[in-house]
C-alpha cells in the first residue's frame, strides 16, 4: 500500500509517498481501505517533532479516516465488529495517511445518510474531542453559554453546531471579519479577537454574568481572561496550547471564589475502550443531528494523498475555515 511518512521532523515538505506492506488486524481490529483521511493539528506536531505517539499507537500520521471494511480480526468480547464491506469513519490511532489503515473496532461509525468519503473523513476527530469535553459525562441544559476559540477550526465549527443544535448558546472568536460571519451563520456570536478583546464583549454580551464554559485552543496567552469570563461554577476546558503552555500568573484565587473548574484532556493517549464509550454516545446523540442535515462537517480544502505536505501548509498559513482532508481514493 502507499502511505505518507516521514524520516526526520521538519517543515511539510519532510513527507513522502511510500510503499508499505499491508498490516493484517488483529483481535479487536478491522482494516479499513482509506478513502478518504482528515488532516488535523497534531499531524502537524507530531510532524514538527513536537508531539510524539503515545505507546502502541501507530506512528505513522493521520488520525481519522473514512472508507470500506475490508477485514476484521477475531471479536473481542464486548465489542460489535463492523460487517466485511460496511462504510465507516473512523478514529484512528494513527496511519490515515495511507491507503489501508487498521482501526479499533469499537472506534467506527457509520457515514451518515447520503454522506461522501470526504464528508465523512471530516467527522471524527473533531466530534470525539467536542463531544468528550464538553458534553460528557452529561450534556449541559438549555441555556448553557459557550464561548469557543479558534470558532472556524475544525474544532470550532464542530462545537458551534453542536451547541446550538443542543439548546445552548454558542459565543466565538475568529481572526477576520470573514470569519466572524461563518460562526455567526454556524449558530454563534462572534467577537473578532485581533480588533476586540473578548473579555470586554463577552461581559457586554452577556450583561456581566459570563460563559458557563469555555472551550480554548489557546492556553497559556488567554488563561487569566478565560477565568475572568466565566460564570460563577464555570468551567475551563483546554483541550490545545496554540499560545503557550505557561500560563503567566494565573489567578488562583478567583478559580476559589468562583467556585471554577480547570480541565484539560488528550484525546490520542486514552485506551481503546474510552474512545469506543465516546463513539457508542455520538452515534446515540450527534449521528441522527447528522443523518438529518441538522449539522454538517464544514470541508474547506480536499488534496489528494500525494500532496499531503500541501495540505500540511494550507494548515499552518491559518486561512482556512473547517477541515482539511486528503483524498485517497475514490468513493
Amino acid at each position: 500500500m502507499r502511505a505518507i511518512t516521514f524520516a526526520d521532523p521538519g517543515e511539510p515538505d519532510v513527507l513522502r509517498v511510500e510503499t508499505l506492506t499491508l498490516p493484517q488486524p488483529g483481535r479487536g481490529e478491522v482494516l479499513v481501505r482509506v478513502m478518504a483521511a482528515g488532516v488535523n493539528r497534531p499531524d502537524i506536531m507530531q510532524r514538527k517533532g513536537l508531539y510524539p505517539p503515545p505507546p502502541g499507537a501507530c506512528p505513522r500520521l493521520g488520525l481519522e479516516i473514512a472508507g470500506e471494511v475490508v477485514a476484521c480480526g477475531l471479536p473481542q468480547e464486548g465489542t460489535t465488529m463492523p460487517a466485511i464491506g460496511s462504510r465507516v469513519c473512523a478514529l484512528t490511532n494513527g496511519g490515515g495517511y495511507a491507503q489501508y489503515c487498521l482501526v479499533p473496532a469499537g472506534q467506527c461509525l457509520p457515514w451518515p445518510t447520503g454522506y461522501t468519503a470526504v464528508q465523512a473523513a471530516a467527522l471524527p476527530e473533531t466530534y470525539f474531542t467536542v463531544w468528550s469535553n464538553l458534553f460528557m459525562p452529561a450534556i449541559p441544559p438549555a441555556g448553557t453559554r459557550v464561548l469557543v476559540h479558534g470558532g472556524t477550526s475544525g474544532i470550532g465549527t464542530t462545537a458551534i453546531q453542536l451547541v446550538h443544535a443542543l439548546g445552548g448558546e454558542a459565543y466565538a472568536t475568529a481572526g477576520t471579519a470573514e470569519k466572524c460571519a461563518l460562526c455567526e451563520t454556524l449558530g454563534a456570536r462572534a467577537i473578532n479577537y485581533r480588533d476586540e478583546d473578548f473579555l470586554t464583549r463577552i461581559r457586554e454580551m452577556t450583561h456581566d454574568k459570563g460563559v458557563n464554559i469555555i472551550l480554548d485552543l489557546v492556553g497559556g496567552a488567554y488563561f487569566n481572561r478565560n477565568l475572568k469570563c466565566l460564570a460563577m461554577d464555570g468551567r475551563l476546558v483546554i483541550i490545545a496550547l496554540q499560545g503557550g503552555a505557561k500560563a503567566e500568573q494565573a489567578d488562583l484565587a478567583r478559580i476559589m471564589t468562583r467556585r471554577l473548574t480547570v480541565t484539560g484532556s488528550s484525546l490520542r493517549p486514552r485506551d481503546s475502550a474510552s474512545k469506543a464509550r465516546i463513539a457508542q454516545e455520538l452515534h446515540t446523540h450527534v449521528w441522527p443531528l447528522l443523518d438529518a442535515g441538522t449539522i454538517a462537517p464544514l470541508i474547506h480544502a480536499v488534496f489528494p494523498l500525494e500532496d499531503a505536505a500541501t495540505a500540511h501548509q494550507t494548515m499552518e498559513d491559518g486561512e482556512h475555515s473547517g477541515k482539511i482532508i486528503l483524498q485517497v481514493s475514490p468513493d
